[in-house]
């Protein structure tokens, strides 16, 4: 990376996450504004205070004004994560209304993220209408997964059109592609089994660095066991639930109470594995066991199996989890040193492990700021 500074942005509902890179690639500082619609609390750095911010254009005047003060280095541009790009937006790209318009087609596959992406997007353009923006989409990295893959076997019909797998996570997946090398030392593996374990977790399948297969489907709310999220159920216990609740009352249960949550009282892993009550060791258990069950698709999707990576805040710091999905891969070579992951060291596997084994840290907001400057030199060109 070269040039100034980048400012990335992931807004949510009611809180923007940021940070800022320089042309080096270094993070100069991070933060978030949270509480948005009442007395917003700002954290840049290491400093924090609150005043209101009603909407996202406020917080984001706010945000941008302590940016650029004096003795800031200059702006360059914001970049944003989008979580759901559709069929269309499989690359990173310059914000323009097309591509925005494109964004916003695709807020009913994404309702809960892609609202909130636009609101930041629009807010910018209105206090920095000179700053140039740029997004990055978390499906991206899976648009080359093959049509087996991705498509349900549901009937050709209008109806079901846009009803495919998609995958996300996938900005997390790029950037542990890049860091990969970097970490072990060694050239990158040809087949991947890369775990993204956080509040939302997924698996991904990586042959010779391209995504092949994801545990996450039309939307996040597939595959694994996760903090609120059930992860995969029958579509017909879904429909089941929705004939009992009304179609928003299974989506509240299915994508806000269930997961770790529903089964074990806590969507926190940390208050989990200390809690020694039966719901949460049972909670610990599922997301373990799912997660080793769904590491054989994706093994088997690969046809074989290379190196094993954990990224994410669970994947990173849960040397408990690791120990428990790694002792359940060692069918499929995997043979871990328990002084080092409870170290947490980046290597886990021990001396003469048939498949290696790591901890990447996740690094989704260097990924876009990579992307954003690579965008801007090409324009300069």
């Amino acid at each position: 990376m070269a040039g100034g500074a980048i400012l990335v942005l992931n807004a949510g509902s009611s809180s923007i996450k940021f940070a800022v890179f320089g042309g080096d690639g270094t993070t100069q500082t991070k933060g978030s504004v949270t509480n948005i619609g009442g007395a917003a609390r700002y954290q840049v750095g290491e400093v924090a205070q609150r005043r209101p911010a009603a909407t996202h254009r406020e917080a984001l005047a706010h945000l941008l004004a302590t940016l650029t003060a004096p003795g800031q280095p200059p702006l360059e541009a914001a970049a944003h994560r989008i979580v759901h790009g559709g069929p269309n937006l499989t690359v990173p790209a310059p914000i323009t209304a097309e591509v925005l318009a494109e964004i916003t087609a695709c807020i009913p596959l994404a309702p809960l993220h892609n609202p909130h992406h636009i609101a930041a997007i629009e807010a910018v353009s209105v206090v920095a209408p000179d700053l140039p923006q740029f997004a990055s989409f978390d499906t991206a990295f899976h648009a080359n997964n093959p049509d087996v893959a991705t498509r349900y076997a549901l009937p050709d019909l209008p109806e079901t059109s846009d009803l495919r797998r998609y995958g996300f996570h996938g900005l997390s997946y790029a950037a542990l592609v890049r860091a990969l090398p970097e970490v072990s030392g060694a050239p990158l593996p040809h087949r991947i089994l890369a775990l993204h374990l956080g509040a939302g977790a997924s698996l991904c399948a990586i042959q010779d660095g391209q995504s092949v297969a994801s545990t996450m489907g039309w939307s996040p709310l597939d595959g694994l066991t996760m903090a609120v999220r059930a992860g995969s159920i029958d579509a017909n216990a879904a429909l089941a639930l929705a004939e009992r609740v009304g179609v928003a009352g299974a989506k509240t249960i299915l994508n806000h109470q269930s997961g770790l949550l529903g089964l074990g009282g806590s969507a926190d892993m940390r208050a989990l594995l200390a809690d020694p009550s039966q719901e949460a060791r049972f909670a610990v258990e599922h997301f373990c066991y799912w997660a080793v069950r769904h590491s054989g698709s994706m093994i088997a999707a690969m046809g074989g199996l290379d190196t094993i990576a954990f990224t994410g805040g669970i994947g990173e710091h849960a040397a408990p989890i690791r120990a428990q999905i790694l002792d359940g891969l060692r069918w499929a070579g995997a043979a871990f040193d328990p002084v080092l992951n409870d170290q947490n060291s980046p290597r886990l596997h021990a001396k003469g492990a048939a498949v290696t084994a790591y901890v990447v840290p996740a690094a989704e907001e260097a990924e876009i700021a990579r992307d954003a400057q690579a965008l801007l030199t090409q324009g300069r060109q």
